[in-house]
């Protein structure tokens, strides 16, 4: 097998983003292109803004969204803190001239992926679509009038999310289990600037429980594919002090209260928000 093709063959631990547009059939033939203008817009200014190599970002053009792949030598928290925050304020500038606003549902996942001629593919890739693309991700944009979602693999919220960093606060994401054609699994949604969202009526909150989840099988993201090249998800954190870890915590849920394992609330607790009289969570 000559280089080529084994570059090929490889597959690279990266993190992958989906990017969609809400509601984007209701576009036009005049309106489309201009839509897929600012997305790009958006996208490629927190990329500049948040300092990540253009090298290291691998992107496709999905028509109605953008697929991304970060090389490993960018730290999974850099776009998770700042790029994130620049996209959002990007695109709170975008729409203060637009009429019907343009939403974006990102879903955020880190695996394995394989390059070819034509682009990339593996089940990170497939998971990341599935969770921006999710009922629950479209539901949370129109019922919060939010201009952004990002959803996140129980993966990624543990083994970074949960640790928190600079503009990662993982007490603003609340999770919930979504039904995919692989199977069942559990997804953290945040809205960017805002207090974790209530989780539509009929969604089901998830328990957080990484024993349930097939992406998590093992330790972590790592272990997501059980393919050997999962160990090379040290260099994601290349960049940052130390690798971030789990944090350990798990929510039982009955209805829609939880209760915490490690510590005691002394108030009924709903996903992301205080109920009752135990007054409003900050934020």
């Amino acid at each position: 097998m000559d280089h080529d093709a084994m570059e090929l063959a490889e597959a690279r631990y990266e993190l992958v983003i989906s990017v969609d547009a809400r509601r984007s059939g209701e576009y036009d033939d005049v309106d489309k292109p201009r839509m897929r203008a600012r997305i790009y817009r958006v996208l490629e200014a927190a990329l500049t803004h948040a300092k990540v190599a253009r090298d290291a970002v691998h992107m496709e053009d999905r028509g109605d969204g953008v697929l991304l792949s970060v090389a490993g030598r960018i730290a999974v928290t850099r776009l998770l803190g700042l790029w994130m925050v620049e996209v959002h304020e990007n695109l709170r500038d975008e729409n203060r001239a637009l009429r019907v606003p343009l939403g974006l549902r990102v879903g955020m996942h880190v695996g394995p992926v394989r390059y070819d001629d034509r682009g990339i593919s593996g089940r990170a890739v497939d998971l990341a679509c599935r969770l921006a693309d999710s009922p629950v991700a479209r539901q949370l944009l129109d019922a919060e009038r939010a201009d952004l979602v990002l959803v996140v693999s129980q993966a990624l919220y543990e083994d970074v999310v949960s640790s928190g960093g600079k503009y990662i606060e993982p007490e603003r994401y609340a999770p919930a289990r979504l039904a995919l054609k692989e199977g069942e699994v559990t997804a953290w949604f945040h809205l960017p600037g805002r207090a974790a969202p209530a989780i539509p009526d009929g969604a089901d909150p998830g328990a957080g429980d990484p024993s349930a989840v097939e992406e998590t099988s093992g330790t972590g993201a790592a272990a997501s594919d059980g393919d050997p090249e999962a160990d090379a998800d040290a260099e994601l954190y290349a960049d940052e002090d130390e690798r971030p870890g789990s944090s350990g915590a798990r929510y039982t849920v009955h209805g829609d209260m939880s209760q915490h394992r490690e510590n005691v609330y002394h108030q009924p607790v709903h996903i992301g928000r205080t109920t009752g009289d135990a007054g409003r969570r900050k934020g």
